[in-house]
């Protein structure tokens, strides 16, 4: 028995070294390096003709990619070339400013400043080019990387060193409002695709020097543009440390989305609710920056990230601040009630019309009962085929052009729900609770919020089935318990409401007036918790002390 047994094992043994063999016999190489980019440590050459050449044999078989040569000075001419991608460059600023400039200077100016100065180079860079953003660099990798990034290279015969012009300009989506974040009342701005722009669009709101930018290159074969913002003495010093350190932690071959970013830093990738907070809006962006958190911009798309992020703040839209305080807590109030519904209702109509139909009124069970006498399902399999239905029209509408999309969405669900009725599949009251839920959804500020209602919705549908309304209760409790461990960058998830803190509860159920804000909120720890000043309330002193005495306008 132990022969044949070692023989298995040794066929067994020989099948898997066959198996390796012809795979690594197989394989092709990868085209992108498997660990991280190694940095080319080549140095720029003195001779014009063989830089060119390089750059030829590594980039230079690509038709977008311009070698232009000229020849600088009368006499003793000095030989100049130039390198950049077509449809990267801006090429007026690039001929005006650059190339027609060096041509003019290097035949006005004195050709003994231009042949006797420190280096033609100087020459050129000081005197010839006129463009605000002018480098100088001895390394052809980096030159390689500025020009693949829309930079323009200058290399000049006999030197060993290369100028890389910033005359970067390509078609832009102009600046307009997001479509998926419309306010009432407030700025019609939204980031683009574009980073310099997205960074200018903060520079407008918050002018101040401690506005800061880091800036990191993701992705080895993309080398996305990655900036790290946050306003110093306002972010937390441990959390722009932690920031930086998952984002040096990537190692991706692309990233082509913020998404890329998200799901590598995130705390617990496991959880359906979302971690870190994505938003098209400057203004949304400038006042998490003023609160002491960190933004997260990438190049190519107008979605920030911003971090730490908090569950109350998905309940939070930019009109609440834009419109009176009373107005904003009687909307936040109608989103919490309406996330409730979103996440319950279908969940509660299985349970207590399958198991606990004494809670409801004699005449609406009679009512229930004769609409569902003809309907060949259970209730549970009623609720899966209309919400199964609803995401379909849902997904429907988002992938087809706008207007027809939301003409199927429309008179899809019309159509579809009649037709359901009278066939006798579904019940009229199940399809009017199916219609109020996802009208519920839709109240809701996040799309990612909305997500994870959506997947729990239908969790809680299958334990109202199972257990009724016991079912339910233990799978809120699932769900509570893993919010209250869940953290974000450090930060508890539920903060203020777990832990508690009363100065920062004046932000999360209702809203008070702004000039009650007077401290950042305790649970994001920043450096520097006065927002602003004590005692504005405008005629209203007595308030002013009730909120001093109740601790939100204590100074910190």
């Amino acid at each position: 028995m132990r022969g044949e047994v070692g023989v298995l094992l040794g066929f067994l043994r020989r099948l898997a070294r066959g198996g390796r063999a012809r795979e690594n016999s197989t394989s092709k190489p990868d085209p992108i390096p498997s660990g991280p980019r190694e940095k080319v440590t080549a140095k720029v050459h003195p001779g014009l003709h063989k830089n060119l050449e390089e750059l030829k044999g590594t980039i230079g078989h690509n038709p977008d990619v311009i070698f232009r040569e000229v020849h600088l000075g009368i006499k003793n001419r000095v030989k100049v070339g130039l390198v950049y991608i077509e449809q990267l460059v801006s090429k007026p600023l690039l001929y005006r400013n650059a190339l027609e400039s060096m041509l003019v200077q290097a035949r006005q100016g004195p050709r003994s400043d231009f042949l006797s100065g420190p280096s033609p180079l100087e020459y050129l860079k000081n005197h010839a080019i006129s463009i605000g953003d002018v480098q100088e660099t001895d390394l052809m990798d980096a030159v390689i990387g500025h020009i693949l990034a829309g930079d323009t290279a200058v290399f000049v015969d006999g030197q060993d060193k290369a100028l890389i012009l910033s005359v970067r300009g390509w078609e832009n989506r102009p600046v307009e409002e997001p479509d998926g974040e419309i306010v009432i009342r407030g700025p019609r701005v939204g980031f683009t695709e574009t980073l310099r722009t997205n960074m200018a669009l903060l520079r407008r709101r918050i002018r101040t020097p401690a506005l800061a930018f880091e800036s990191f290159r993701l992705g080895r074969a993309t080398h996305t543009e990655v900036l790290l913002a946050y306003i110093q003495g306002l972010a937390p010093e441990n959390l722009v440390k932690e920031v930086r350190r998952r984002l040096d932690t990537v190692d991706v071959d692309g990233v082509l989305e913020s998404n890329y970013i998200e799901e590598f830093i995130e705390d617990n990738p496991f959880s359906p609710f979302p971690q870190i907070e994505h938003t098209e809006r400057p203004d949304k962006v400038t006042a998490a920056l003023l609160e002491g958190r960190v933004a997260i911009l990438t190049d190519g798309t107008p979605f920030a990230l911003l971090v730490p992020t908090l569950f109350v703040q998905f309940l939070q839209a930019s009109d609440d601040y834009y419109e009176r305080f009373f107005i904003a807590t009687f909307a936040r109030l109608v989103r919490i009630l309406a996330m409730a519904t979103a996440l319950l209702l279908p969940g509660l109509y299985v349970a207590i019309t399958t198991f606990h139909q004494e809670m409801l009124p004699s005449q609406l069970v009679f009512s229930i009962a004769a609409q569902r006498e003809g309907v060949p399902f259970p209730a549970v399999v009623e609720v899966f085929i209309l919400e199964f239905t609803f995401e379909v029209l849902r997904e429907a509408g988002l992938r087809l052009p706008g207007r027809l999309g939301q003409a199927l969405s429309i008179v899809g669900a019309l159509v579809l729900g009649q037709a359901a009725v009278q066939a006798g599949i579904v019940s009229p009251a199940l399809v009017m609770v199916v219609a109020l839920t996802g009208l519920a959804t839709f109240a809701v500020p996040s799309f990612a919020m909305t997500v994870a209602l959506r997947l729990l919705r239908f969790l809680l549908i299958a334990a109202g089935a199972g257990m009724g309304l016991f079912g339910i209760m233990v799978t809120l409790m699932v769900v509570t318990t893993h919010l209250a461990a869940l953290k974000s960058f450090g930060t508890p998830y539920l903060a203020p409401i777990s832990p508690f803190s009363l100065g920062d509860m004046k932000d999360v159920a209702v809203r008070v007036p702004l000039w009650a804000m007077t401290r950042r909120p305790q649970s994001l720890g920043s450096a520097n918790r006065t927002r602003q000043a004590l005692r504005q309330a405008p005629g209203r002193a007595p308030l002013t002390t009730l909120w001093n005495w109740m601790g939100w306008g204590k100074k910190g």
